[in-house]
């Protein structure tokens, strides 16, 4: 087995210390709680204009746009935030997108698209149906490991990442009123590993459905092996260079390399769907097969969904 080199350690970005936000949050702070993260942005953008970082600035400038509804930021290293689209207070559905490797605060605006993308088709779906509210959230909430690294081989970053997504959706239950959404996850590529981390420990917190695309393996052999109430989906475009991945996983000076069974096999056993001819960064294209897949499971319009 022949492993790529890690991947170069970007210098060091000066960076504020994550704004101080009311715990535990609830629906009556979230305003705050945007504001407080806007500004932290702003701030983020003035320091790393300072150290002359025109990328990272500019990225941490718009999101400090008075438009973003920010949950959570952190300017620090590769940063994390976590987005969110629409009326989370009041929505019945929400849809948590959990993104792959490479995804840092530099690269973020590609994720954002995703999840707005995602948004809009919710919002054209429910239209018609004046009972259901729909919420996207864009969780950018773990340090993703990059693709040319031996890191994305192993669940090394996702076993980090998994209590944290536990946690995050844990406090959605107190930030939706009257009651819990019902809640999707949509995870990609490296996050499906982190999303299949998470998975035992979801059960009574409104998961309805995990979605897979793009998948390069879990960390397990089934479907059955995720130890969760929650449907399992899984997708793989016809043009997703992620096929390619040997579905392998080994013991190596220590450490699991691999990440195993594929998850749109037969033998893992998920409800696969048709995610049309799109390559690894198409799942959330507009138009798309995968997008209207994805929009009627968090819908839980799971009879519409087309099957591959």
């Amino acid at each position: 087995m022949v492993l790529p080199l890690s991947a170069a350690t970007r210098p060091r970005i000066p960076a504020p210390l994550p704004a101080a936000l009311p715990a535990p949050l609830t629906p009556a702070a979230l305003a705050t709680a945007y504001e407080a993260n806007r500004e932290d942005a702003a701030e983020a953008a003035r320091m790393a204009a300072a150290d002359g970082d025109v990328s990272r600035a500019a990225a941490d400038r718009a999101l400090a746009s008075p438009s973003r509804r920010l949950l959570r930021f952190d300017a620090r290293g590769d940063g994390q935030v976590t987005e969110v689209f629409g009326d989370l207070t009041h929505a019945t559905r929400i849809a948590v997108l959990v993104p792959g490797s490479d995804t840092t605060l530099d690269t973020y605006a590609r994720f954002h698209t995703a999840a707005e993308s995602l948004y809009r088709r919710l919002a054209q779906e429910t239209r018609e149906q004046p009972g259901t509210r729909t919420a996207v959230i864009a969780w950018l909430g773990y340090r993703t490991p990059a693709t040319i690294s031996t890191t994305v081989l192993t669940p090394g970053r996702a076993g980090q990442a998994g209590p944290h997504l536990r946690e995050f959706i844990r406090e959605l239950r107190t930030l939706t009123a009257p009651g819990p959404a019902a809640v999707a996850l949509l995870c990609h590529s490296y996050g499906t590993v982190v999303c299949a981390r998470a998975a035992p420990a979801l059960t009574g917190l409104g998961v309805t459905d995990i979605a897979l695309v793009g998948s390069p393996g879990t960390g397990a052999d089934s479907a059955a092996d995720l130890h969760t109430s929650a449907r399992i989906w899984a997708a793989r475009g016809a043009d997703d260079w992620i096929a390619e991945v040997p579905h392998l996983r080994a013991g190596l000076f220590g450490t699991t390399v691999g990440l195993g069974a594929d998850p749109v096999s037969a033998s893992f056993g998920a409800r696969v769907f048709a995610a049309g001819p799109g390559g690894h960064s198409d799942y959330f294209t507009p138009g798309s097969a995968s997008l209207a897949n994805l929009a009627r499971i968090v819908l839980g319009e799971t009879t519409e969904v087309t099957r591959a």
